[in-house]
């Protein structure tokens, strides 16, 4: 694990008589600090107990389901063991009081104000290039113009075929997102973090089947929550009609 610093980074953390030690490994550690500011917010109000972990500081889940590591990460999988946390900008938030951050439950609640009768009738979804079921999502939705308006706003992974699933359009402010009544997610890299904001603005949710979860994914239900659909796509346009 600690052979690729590259692509893999995490901390190792160390709590004794409520005195918060660590030491990073890998190339790309910034996103300690969320982390840092956890830990040191909890021991200024009640004492921490004398223990020992690790933190992804990743996307990818780490531990397997051999290893068992006690590895803390913003994301899960059904083929790892971490532990899995709020993600950053969550907790972020939380932390700073809402002062520092731009998205969050509560302003996209109070920046999204159009009634459900006034939104336009197409599933929306901005974002780039992280898998093949988001080019395969734009290759749906040119099919289907009129029931889907989705486009890429990035090529990073699959720049040689900007030609084909393009052209990249620009970002659009995320409280947008929600002038229209269906809203898609579908995984990136792993699990797509901006579902709970999604979840809040008053549309409905179709989301993608999908190996990799966030914190809170088992306290919501298919159908009531969110509308599911294969990881292959292959139903997304037939549950849209419907």
């Amino acid at each position: 694990m600690f052979d690729k610093p590259g692509s893999i980074s995490l901390c190792h953390y160390i709590i004794k008589d409520n005195s918060i030690y660590r030491k990073c490994y890998g190339k790309y550690t910034g996103f300690k600090m969320f982390m840092d500011s956890i830990l040191l917010s909890l021991a200024k109000v009640v004492t921490l107990p004398d223990v020992e972990f690790f933190v992804n500081l990743g996307d990818w889940p780490l531990s397997s389901l051999a290893a068992k590591y006690p590895i803390f990460s913003w994301c899960g999988s059904r083929d790892s063991f971490d532990i899995v946390m709020p993600t950053y900008d969550i907790t972020e938030s939380s932390l700073e009081n809402l002062g520092r951050v731009t998205l969050d439950m509560l302003s996209v609640q109070g920046n999204v104000n159009k009634r459900w009768s006034d939104r336009m009738p197409k599933a929306f979804w901005r974002g780039r290039d992280s898998n093949k079921e988001r080019l395969q999502l734009i290759s749906i939705s040119k099919k289907y113009s009129n029931l889907f308006n989705v486009s890429l706003t990035n090529f990073f992974f699959f720049r040689d075929k900007e030609e084909i699933y393009g052209p990249k359009t620009d970002h659009v402010s995320f409280f947008s997102f929600f002038d229209y009544k269906y809203q898609i997610n579908i995984d990136g890299t792993v699990a797509a973090y901006r579902l709970p904001y999604l979840l809040g603005g008053g549309s409905l949710v179709f989301k993608q089947d999908s190996s990799y979860y966030e914190h809170f994914y088992d306290d919501l239900i298919p159908n009531i929550h969110y509308i599911p659909f294969k990881k292959d796509l292959s139903d997304l346009t037939e549950k849209l009609k419907w």
